[in-house]
Order: C-alpha cells, then structure tokens, then sequence
C-alpha cells in the first residue's frame, strides 16, 4: 500500500516559493525512496533517482563518525521532507585533544530523525560532516 499524500503539490509549491532559502536545497520538501546509514554516511534517495550523503573523507589524523541516530530513518521515505536543520558544538576538551558534534534534525509527518556525529582530531584537521550529491 503506498504512502498517503497529505501535502499536496501545490502546498510545496508555495513553501519552495517562500522568501526562505534553505541550507539543503536538494533534500528539502522532497521525496525519498530510500534513507539508510552506516557509521561513516548517512544516504537520501530520492523519488527522481538522485542520491545524496552526508560523510567525511578521512585523512591522518581524524575520525568523523556517526555516533547515534534517534528515530526511525523509514519515517523519512515516501513523504517531503519538511525539515533539515544542522547545528554544531565543541566537545568536552576533557575527552578530546579537538573535538566537534554536528547535529541533524530530519522530520516529515511521519515523525522526527536526530543523527549525531562526532568529529575528533588533533586540532589541525577536519572534523565536519560533509553533503554531497553521489554521481
């Protein structure tokens, strides 16, 4: 049985229309086939076929992984994506030499996905999550 459409065409229309620009073009107010993860990416499928990730190409001396994700990533699938929203904070300098959470809050309808990241080095490299569209 396929999903419900309880937003319409025309309503995201109008939200894509609005004044705002959003941080995530590409997964906001779109569809998805597909959302899944592992510790090292987290993948949207869309309904036209394109396929993003969030990830981070390691180096040296760093790690960025996905620590937890809270939520259902199937709640993401089959209905538009009304909320993408990322934050950051540095960790407990106590438990890392340099450290940085990167927070994502994903929500439709169907309910609310939190995934949590964490980024630790030696202060010299990267600790970000990184978005791009897989070729």
């Amino acid at each position: 049985m396929s999903e419900p459409d309880y937003i319409t065409q025309a309503a995201i229309d109008r939200l894509k229309s609005g004044p705002v620009t959003h941080q995530f073009p590409d997964l906001y107010l779109h569809r998805f086939t597909k959302v899944y993860a592992d510790d090292d990416e987290l993948r949207f499928v869309r309904s036209d076929g394109r396929t993003f990730m969030f990830y981070h190409s390691q180096d040296c001396c760093e790690s960025v992984s996905i620590e937890s994700i809270v939520g259902d990533l199937n709640d993401l699938v089959g209905v538009p994506l009304l909320l993408v929203d990322e934050s950051t904070q540095e960790s407990d300098p106590a438990l890392h030499e340099s450290g940085t959470w990167t927070f994502y809050k994903f929500a439709t309808i169907k309910g609310y996905v939190d995934v949590r990241w964490l980024g630790t080095s030696n202060g010299y490299y990267s600790e970000s999550v990184n978005f791009k569209e897989v070729k």
